[in-house]
């Protein structure tokens, strides 16, 4: 086990947040990131739909590591994923078994395959045919019951998966309530895999205090709390970063995000508002509330790009 005051730091995947151009922006503006994790890719009818296969694209993504993230219920979905990215030149896989949302639960992906141990242990065979991918997993405890990962854990240390991530919370509860870090004790304590912690990590003193009650972590991963305050990283490993500075390298940030998109996005200017608009659900919630009003109420692009730079210059 690697030591504890070397701890790899991940971005975690997170729907409609954490795509190309968040990642490539992120990394160029602030960093302090080893690896970033792409949201999910699945199948739709059979197919990957195209707005996944750009999110994967190694034309697109600048970062210098990046893993992308498959869903799946059963074999054939996994290996047609698989054999998707690999062609792409990945090596690297994320199986998530941890996405808490009903539509995806009630089809058993995600969290909602946890109640069911047969067919993960499915999916951990079916790994086996692609010797040449490193496979990590990312879990919760379960999808409604804080106990469903010790049928899970036991055919997970005898599989070939290499790492995996938990967060402490069951599906049901989505992001609401207290992560559970007796539960993940319970886990991490029989876990004979490479772990990381993610969860409600939202400033350094939390990722310390879990760094230094879980001494065996190979590190942590890093998702709302780092949308809200992307210097977290960073300022982990370097000391933070003043309030002027983080707004100003935040505005570098936001301006790649939008020559990105600006760059892919089709669908005209109402589109493009859509999308930068998404990133202040989290960035920066301590902004004044009026500054923050401005930036969500404006309908127009360049009334838009005027409230951010006034917010963030």
């Amino acid at each position: 086990m690697m030591e504890a005051n070397v701890p790899v730091i991940y971005a975690a995947p997170l729907q409609g947040f954490t795509e190309t151009a968040w990642r490539n922006a992120h990394e160029q503006s602030f960093g302090g990131i080893d690896a970033y994790y792409t949201p999910f890719i699945r199948l739709e009818k059979g197919t990957i739909r195209n707005k996944d296969k750009r999110d994967v694209s190694p034309e697109e993504n600048t970062v210098s590591h990046l893993i992308p993230q498959i869903i799946a219920s059963d074999a054939e979905e996994l290996e047609q994923l698989v054999v998707f990215l690999s062609a792409q030149g990945y090596r690297e896989i994320d199986v998530n078994m941890g996405c808490p949302f009903p539509l995806i639960v009630r089809r058993g992906k995600g969290s909602g395959i946890l109640p069911y141990p047969e067919k993960v242990a499915v999916l951990l065979d079916a790994m086996k045919r692609f010797p040449e991918v490193r496979f990590s997993v990312k879990m919760r405890l379960g999808w409604e019951h804080a106990d469903e990962w010790k049928q899970v854990l036991p055919l997970l240390n005898r599989s070939c998966v290499k790492q995996v991530t938990l967060h402490p919370r069951i599906g049901k509860l989505q992001y609401k309530g207290t992560v559970d870090r007796e539960a993940f004790r319970g886990f991490y304590e029989v876990c004979e895999l490479p772990l990381v912690y993610n969860g409600d990590l939202c400033t350094v003193s939390d990722i310390r205090e879990v760094l230094v009650t879980f001494p065996r972590l190979k590190g942590v991963m890093l998702g709302r709390g780092l949308l809200a305050d992307p210097s977290l990283a960073k300022a982990f490993r370097e000391g933070p970063m003043s309030e002027a500075e983080i707004r100003s390298r935040a505005y570098l940030m936001h301006r790649r995000m939008c020559l990105y998109y600006q760059r892919v996005i089709e669908g005209g200017e109402a589109q493009l508002l859509m999308k930068l608009k998404a990133v202040w659900e989290y960035l920066l919630p301590d902004l004044e509330k009026k500054v923050r009003k401005a930036i969500l109420k404006s309908n127009r692009l360049d009334t838009y790009l005027r409230a951010v730079e006034e917010a963030l210059r």
